[in-house]
Protein backbone atom coordinates (compact mmCIF):
# COMPACT_ATOMS: atom_id res chain seq x y z
CA UNK A 1 0.00 0.00 0.00
CA UNK A 2 1.62 3.44 -0.94
CA UNK A 3 1.70 6.39 1.33
CA UNK A 4 -1.42 8.72 1.73
CA UNK A 5 0.82 11.58 0.75
CA UNK A 6 2.39 10.14 -2.60
CA UNK A 7 -1.43 9.97 -3.17
CA UNK A 8 -1.69 13.50 -2.14
CA UNK A 9 1.20 14.74 -4.39
CA UNK A 10 0.19 12.54 -7.30
CA UNK A 11 -3.69 14.17 -6.59
CA UNK A 12 -2.16 17.50 -6.77
CA UNK A 13 -0.23 16.85 -10.28
CA UNK A 14 -2.85 15.00 -11.69
CA UNK A 15 -5.18 18.09 -11.12
CA UNK A 16 -2.85 20.14 -12.66
CA UNK A 17 -1.87 18.28 -15.73
CA UNK A 18 -6.56 18.54 -16.12
CA UNK A 19 -5.50 22.55 -15.50
CA UNK A 20 -8.22 21.95 -12.39
CA UNK A 21 -7.44 24.32 -10.04
CA UNK A 22 -10.23 23.82 -7.19
CA UNK A 23 -8.59 19.99 -6.94
CA UNK A 24 -5.34 21.48 -6.83
CA UNK A 25 -5.80 23.78 -3.66
CA UNK A 26 -7.72 21.47 -1.93
CA UNK A 27 -4.53 19.43 -1.71
CA UNK A 28 -3.49 22.37 0.44
CA UNK A 29 -3.73 23.38 4.23
CA UNK A 30 -5.50 26.88 4.47
CA UNK A 31 -1.83 28.45 6.39
CA UNK A 32 0.42 26.74 3.12
CA UNK A 33 3.53 28.19 2.08
CA UNK A 34 4.33 28.32 -1.28
CA UNK A 35 7.83 29.31 -2.47
CA UNK A 36 9.51 29.17 -6.20
CA UNK A 37 11.99 31.27 -8.26
CA UNK A 38 9.77 33.53 -10.39
CA UNK A 39 7.36 34.48 -7.44
CA UNK A 40 9.60 33.92 -4.20
CA UNK A 41 7.11 33.43 -1.22
CA UNK A 42 3.43 33.58 -1.27
CA UNK A 43 1.57 32.61 1.84
CA UNK A 44 -2.24 30.91 1.68
CA UNK A 45 -4.87 32.79 -0.22
CA UNK A 46 -2.07 33.94 -2.48
CA UNK A 47 -0.71 30.79 -3.49
CA UNK A 48 -4.41 29.78 -4.25
CA UNK A 49 -4.87 32.49 -6.57
CA UNK A 50 -1.22 31.87 -8.05
CA UNK A 51 -2.50 28.57 -9.45
CA UNK A 52 -5.87 29.83 -10.64
CA UNK A 53 -4.64 32.09 -12.30
CA UNK A 54 -1.80 29.77 -14.04
CA UNK A 55 -4.28 26.81 -14.92
CA UNK A 56 -6.40 29.97 -16.64
CA UNK A 57 -3.31 31.49 -18.82
CA UNK A 58 -1.92 28.58 -19.92
CA UNK A 59 -1.64 28.01 -23.44
CA UNK A 60 -0.20 24.80 -25.07
CA UNK A 61 0.48 23.44 -21.56
CA UNK A 62 1.49 20.41 -21.17
CA UNK A 63 2.45 18.25 -17.32
CA UNK A 64 4.22 15.40 -16.50
CA UNK A 65 5.64 14.37 -13.07
CA UNK A 66 7.42 11.51 -11.56
CA UNK A 67 9.85 10.26 -8.69
CA UNK A 68 7.52 11.05 -6.40
CA UNK A 69 8.21 9.99 -2.26
CA UNK A 70 6.76 10.76 0.69
CA UNK A 71 6.55 9.96 4.33
CA UNK A 72 4.24 11.41 7.06
CA UNK A 73 6.48 14.78 7.45
CA UNK A 74 7.91 15.50 3.58
CA UNK A 75 8.07 14.59 0.03
CA UNK A 76 9.49 15.84 -3.14
CA UNK A 77 8.25 15.37 -7.08
CA UNK A 78 10.02 16.08 -10.23
CA UNK A 79 7.43 17.58 -12.73
CA UNK A 80 8.27 19.12 -16.40
CA UNK A 81 5.99 21.70 -17.82
CA UNK A 82 5.65 22.54 -21.03
CA UNK A 83 3.93 25.84 -22.19
CA UNK A 84 4.00 28.83 -24.67
CA UNK A 85 5.19 32.04 -22.19
CA UNK A 86 2.57 34.25 -23.24
CA UNK A 87 4.61 37.54 -23.05
CA UNK A 88 7.13 36.72 -25.56
CA UNK A 89 5.08 33.88 -27.42
CA UNK A 90 8.13 31.73 -27.28
CA UNK A 91 7.59 27.84 -25.76
CA UNK A 92 8.98 27.18 -21.95
CA UNK A 93 9.78 23.53 -21.03
CA UNK A 94 10.74 23.70 -17.20
CA UNK A 95 12.18 20.90 -15.13
CA UNK A 96 11.64 21.52 -11.43
CA UNK A 97 11.70 19.97 -8.48
CA UNK A 98 9.27 19.98 -5.83
CA UNK A 99 9.93 19.62 -2.03
CA UNK A 100 6.70 19.24 0.43
CA UNK A 101 5.62 19.27 4.12
CA UNK A 102 2.47 17.87 5.56
CA UNK A 103 0.35 18.42 8.34
CA UNK A 104 -2.84 16.65 9.09
CA UNK A 105 -3.19 15.14 5.72
CA UNK A 106 -2.73 18.31 3.55
CA UNK A 107 0.20 19.86 1.90
CA UNK A 108 1.59 22.71 3.92
CA UNK A 109 4.77 23.76 2.61
CA UNK A 110 5.54 23.55 -1.20
CA UNK A 111 8.89 24.75 -2.66
CA UNK A 112 9.50 24.46 -6.47
CA UNK A 113 13.17 24.52 -7.61
CA UNK A 114 14.19 25.41 -10.92
CA UNK A 115 17.25 27.11 -13.26
CA UNK A 116 15.81 30.65 -14.02
CA UNK A 117 18.26 31.79 -16.36
CA UNK A 118 17.35 27.99 -18.10
CA UNK A 119 13.27 29.56 -18.47
CA UNK A 120 14.58 33.31 -19.23
CA UNK A 121 16.47 31.77 -22.12
CA UNK A 122 13.53 29.96 -23.09
CA UNK A 123 10.92 32.29 -22.23
CA UNK A 124 13.16 35.78 -23.40
CA UNK A 125 15.25 34.56 -26.03
CA UNK A 126 18.73 36.11 -26.57
CA UNK A 127 18.41 38.86 -23.82
CA UNK A 128 17.32 35.91 -21.51
CA UNK A 129 20.30 34.46 -22.22
CA UNK A 130 22.63 37.44 -22.32
CA UNK A 131 21.38 39.32 -18.96
CA UNK A 132 19.41 36.36 -17.40
CA UNK A 133 22.30 35.26 -14.60
CA UNK A 134 22.23 38.52 -12.95
CA UNK A 135 20.14 38.60 -10.12
CA UNK A 136 19.20 42.36 -11.27
CA UNK A 137 17.18 41.03 -13.86
CA UNK A 138 16.37 37.93 -11.89
CA UNK A 139 14.33 40.03 -9.07
CA UNK A 140 12.55 42.02 -12.07
CA UNK A 141 11.06 38.80 -13.37
CA UNK A 142 10.39 38.32 -10.10
CA UNK A 143 8.45 41.70 -9.07
CA UNK A 144 6.60 41.18 -13.05
CA UNK A 145 5.06 37.77 -11.60
CA UNK A 146 4.42 38.98 -8.30
CA UNK A 147 2.76 42.41 -9.85
CA UNK A 148 0.85 40.15 -12.48
CA UNK A 149 -0.34 38.35 -9.55
CA UNK A 150 -1.81 40.93 -7.61
CA UNK A 151 -3.35 42.53 -10.09
CA UNK A 152 -5.02 39.00 -11.12
CA UNK A 153 -6.30 38.85 -7.40
CA UNK A 154 -7.39 42.93 -7.47
CA UNK A 155 -9.51 41.61 -10.53
CA UNK A 156 -10.83 38.31 -9.50
CA UNK A 157 -11.83 39.56 -6.09
CA UNK A 158 -13.63 42.50 -7.92
CA UNK A 159 -15.99 40.08 -10.07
Amino acid sequence: MRHPNIELIERFYTAFQRRDADTMIACYADDVVFSDPAFGELHGDEVRDMWRMLVTRAQDFTLTFDSVEADDHAGRAHWTAGYVFSQTGRPVVNQIDARFAFRDGLIVEHRDSFDLWAWLRQALGARGALLGWSPLVQRSIRARARKGLAIYRRQDHQS
